[in-house]
């Protein structure tokens, strides 16, 4: 449930949302979009009567676990009520400890809806005066510096969240108006005022799985427009060889039943529908079989996309979920520790994306590898130039993507099985979800440059076939290629052209021009 709305925000539209009822579609307009987000007035009075109890376990004498206590190990430390101003502050500035490389301002903000959502649902116990900030902070487009390594993914995303909850306090650092400054200054010069926080406020900003999922979703969101960039290149390579669509007629793949699979063969078929190069080869061609790389498109690609879209399932259920703690049952008078803060949904799911990613690259590579090589290519020439020996020709190309595809491999390990004791001994299993999240932009762009060199290659492959043309639909994408990457005659600065052509993958190029954006993500098959 949401709905745009006419907005004077910094990013010039305002999607408001209703707390558990978001969807992929909703997070990933907000990641490519930036737009600025607000929660539904229908949430506010959820929020205060949570806020309202926490109020009053503050004032109380019985001990409630960070709202007048310690945190960790320290929870047994009973904190006087005229301190818990100073525990919340302290609590952000000692848990900034955040290193690295700072997260990227779009996934900074999707985190910070993430947390919008989180807090809207009225089971944290702040006030609408920390969610007021947030979407401000959001609207004016002051967005806090995050360093992006020092989360396990249990007791929350503690260090990159505490450095966006130190610039709502006014200290820290944010980026305003593509400045960097300190968080007191960024608010000062959008307008805003930084909140004191009251009991709980502060962990309920830093507990949370917030920064885990917005890196895994995003790695889902651009995992899936790889996906679909890569039935394209398959299309076109399968051209290029003059490779076999008795492979994807829709009987096989009905009988086999996954919705992925049947998907990824019936837009191949549409894709390739009314080539002529394929028609040439119909009657009289010796080959029995095609290799696996161009046979076994739909089955590798289509598990693929079924995995994506499980994952995908499971952040969705994630983005909309409350994991800080303790947490606030109105409807039964209690604030009850727990542990939602344990991110394994979320390492899980980034475990499954890093797969996929990987086994798409891994057969992608291997068509360029056929298409290269004069000994499967059917007679295409050697490193696809026309000069070969006097020219390499795309033959580095193809080694950069076998580099890029065994560094997908490495990446690809499992960072949900490995767990590490913290916080001495308290916090004795984590879930490493957040930097199993984060290879997953790493892994996405290695895919990208995997399938424009597939692309460029492709491309090449079919020119040499001329008088006989492709499908009209795959000509459009040798236009679109064509457009930006000459066909490579004679040898020259390759670098640029590898660019180009993983611009095309990442920015949806190459899909739109395909007309394959009916491909969404989380949709069903």
């Amino acid at each position: 449930m949401t709905a745009t709305e006419s907005s004077n925000s910094h990013q010039g539209e305002t999607l408001t949302l209703v707390p558990a009822t978001a969807t992929l579609r909703d997070l990933e307009h907000i990641w490519r979009s930036q737009s600025a987000v607000k929660l539904d007035p229908s949430a506010k009075d959820g929020v205060e009567a949570a806020h309202a109890m926490v109020r009053a376990a503050a004032d109380g004498d019985a001990a409630v676990y960070g709202v007048n206590t310690g945190f960790g190990k320290l929870a047994s430390v009973k904190i006087a009520s005229e301190d818990t101003e100073t525990l919340q502050r302290n609590l952000i500035l000692s848990h900034c400890c955040g290193v690295g490389e700072a997260l990227d301002i779009a996934t900074t903000r999707l985190m910070m809806a993430l947390k919008l959502l989180s807090l809207g649902r009225g089971a944290s116990g702040v006030r609408w005066d920390i969610i007021d900030l947030i979407e401000g902070m959001l609207a004016k487009g002051v967005t806090p510096v995050v360093p992006s390594q020092g989360s396990v993914g249990a007791s929350g995303d503690l260090a990159p969240l505490a450095h966006m909850a130190a610039v709502m306090i006014g200290a820290g650092e944010a980026v305003f108006e593509g400045t960097t400054m300190s968080g007191a200054d960024a608010l000062a010069k959008a307008g805003l005022m930084p909140v004191v926080l009251g009991p709980k406020e502060g962990l309920a900003l830093i507990n949370g799985t917030q920064f885990s999922t917005a890196c895994a979703l995003v790695g889902l969101f651009s995992a899936w427009r790889n996906a679909a960039s890569s039935i394209v290149t398959a299309s076109l390579s399968t051209d290029a060889i003059m490779g076999s669509t008795a492979p994807l007629v829709d009987e096989i793949h009905t009988l086999r039943g996954h919705p992925g699979q049947i998907n990824v063969a019936r837009a191949m078929r549409d894709l390739m529908d009314g080539s002529e190069i394929r028609e040439s080869h119909r009657e009289g061609d010796t080959r029995v079989q095609d290799p696996y790389c161009i046979r076994c498109q739909p089955q590798v690609t289509g598990a693929a996309m079924d995995l994506l879209r499980f994952a995908g399932q499971t952040l969705e259920i994630e983005a909309n979920a409350v994991t800080d703690n303790p947490l606030v049952l109105k409807e039964d008078g209690r604030i009850v520790s727990g542990g939602n803060f344990h991110a394994e949904p979320v390492a899980f799911a980034a475990d499954q994306i890093a797969l996929a990613v990987a086994e798409i690259g891994a057969i992608a590579q291997r068509r360029v590898a056929l298409m290269v090589d004069p000994t499967l290519s059917h007679d295409l020439p050697p490193f696809l130039t026309p000069e070969p020996g006097l020219n390499s020709g795309l033959m580095i190309a193809e080694v950069t993507t076998a580099a890029l595809m065994s560094e997908n491999k490495h990446l690809a390990n499992p960072c949900s099985t490995d767990s590490t004791p913290t916080s001495a001994n308290q916090e004795d299993h984590v879930s490493m979800a957040a930097h199993g999240a984060r290879r997953l932009a790493r892994m996405n762009a290695n895919l990208s440059y995997i399938l424009g060199v597939e692309l460029i290659c492709a491309a090449q492959g079919v020119e040499f076939r001329a008088p006989l043309k492709t499908s009209a639909g795959l000509q459009d994408v040798l236009n679109t290629i064509r457009t930006d990457i000459p066909t490579v005659k004679q040898d020259r600065y390759m670098a640029p052209d590898l660019a180009k052509a993983g611009e095309l993958v990442t920015n949806g190029t190459l899909v739109n021009t395909a007309e394959l954006s009916g491909f969404v993500v989380g949709q069903e098959a």
